[in-house]
């Protein structure tokens, strides 16, 4: 369903939905989650009259399906509903990667302390009260769905910034889906230690940008045949601290700086470019720079061509007793990779990247 265009700001908020204006702009969407017709259609008519795309679902189910047909970019979810009720849908939507930043506000008949402190629980960003003010509504709705905006500016700027990384491969030499398989190596092994979910977020973006910095070497020290010289080699490492500062204009990617200045860090505090020492480097960073150390090993390379599985294994338990790496997260990944159950990367896998 659909509004009429108009001259307001919650008509004219570029955000993830899919209908434009007469001027071209992207209209704000917001999902109607009640299954009382009464005051759904009372909500839809307000918001289709300030110029926003509304859908209405009836239950928890028709919600979800929803949001995966025509992703919202404000729900308004009544808490009382039979079956699945608001808290539990607003949880479920707030531990989802896709959804967990789409605000949710929580509409309800109860004022009491007990109802909001479980909607906080539960990752509302808001809380509305029956009968709904028109006025409340629409300066919530429009105040969340501009935030909701700025956030999706931000993914579209690191995803940019993740195309820009796949480049480096094409740039050092790396074979073909490098990144790919750093990121689903990564976030395999991070699955097996018990990882949380924004931690394997990281890790997989991590796998495309852990060496951004690499973008500021010049060509001839990165196609260079022979060995490097000291200073060529410093210019190498550098990449590290420049990644880093890439990276830091961008909230959204707080999360991987770590892996992209510290993939180069060694348990025994001989890497770079800080000199950590074992749990001071921070496990993502470890992950990335075992998982990466055995891509290197297991693919062709100017400098040695690729190596068995069981010859890679044997490389990292031998890096392990030079003190270079964590031990048990050694004998994690090489439990995983000799069970044959890694997944790798292959162009044409239409899973590839997911």
């Amino acid at each position: 369903m659909s509004g009429t265009t108009d001259s307001s700001p919650g008509a004219e908020i570029p955000t993830g939905g899919t209908a434009t204006a007469d001027d071209g702009s992207t209209k704000a969407r917001v999902l109607i989650v009640d299954d009382e017709k009464g005051v759904s259609a009372l909500l839809e008519r307000m918001l289709v009259n300030k110029g926003y795309v509304v859908d209405v679902a009836t239950d928890g189910p028709k919600a979800l399906a929803a949001i995966v047909r025509h992703p919202p970019d404000v729900i308004l979810l009544d808490v009382v509903m039979p079956g699945m009720d608001g808290f539990t849908l607003c949880k479920r939507l707030k531990n989802d990667l896709m959804t967990r930043l789409t605000p949710v506000i929580l509409i309800t008949g109860l004022s009491d302390q007990d109802t909001k402190i479980k909607g906080l629980a539960a990752g509302a960003d808001d809380f509305l009260t029956k009968p709904v003010d028109s006025q409340e509504l629409l300066t919530r709705v429009g105040s969340l769905a501009r935030l909701k905006r700025y956030t999706d500016d931000l993914d579209s700027a690191s995803s940019i910034i993740m195309a820009l990384a796949v480049m480096i491969e094409a740039r050092d030499g790396y074979t073909e889906g490098h990144c790919h398989r750093i990121a689903n190596y990564a976030t395999a092994l991070g699955r097996r230690i018990g990882l949380g979910q924004d931690e394997l977020q990281a890790l997989y973006r991590g796998g495309f940008l852990h060496d951004i910095g690499m973008l500021a070497i010049p060509d001839s020290v990165l196609r260079k045949g022979g060995p490097l010289d000291p200073e060529e080699y410093e210019l190498v490492k550098s990449h590290t601290v420049i990644g880093d500062g890439l990276c830091r204009h961008l909230r959204s990617l707080n999360a991987v700086r770590p892996i992209v200045r510290h993939h180069h860090e060694r348990f025994d505090g001989s890497g770079y470019p800080d000199g950590l020492r074992g749990n001071d480097i921070p496990i993502v960073a470890q992950i990335i720079g075992l998982v990466d150390a055995y891509d290197a090993i297991t693919s062709d390379r100017p400098y040695q061509p690729a190596q068995s599985i069981e010859e890679a294994v044997t490389t990292l338990r031998q890096q392990v007793a030079r003190g270079w790496r964590h031990p048990a997260l050694v004998e994690h990944f090489a439990a995983i990779v000799l069970s044959g159950k890694l997944e790798t990367f292959t162009p044409a896998s239409p899973a590839a990247g997911a």
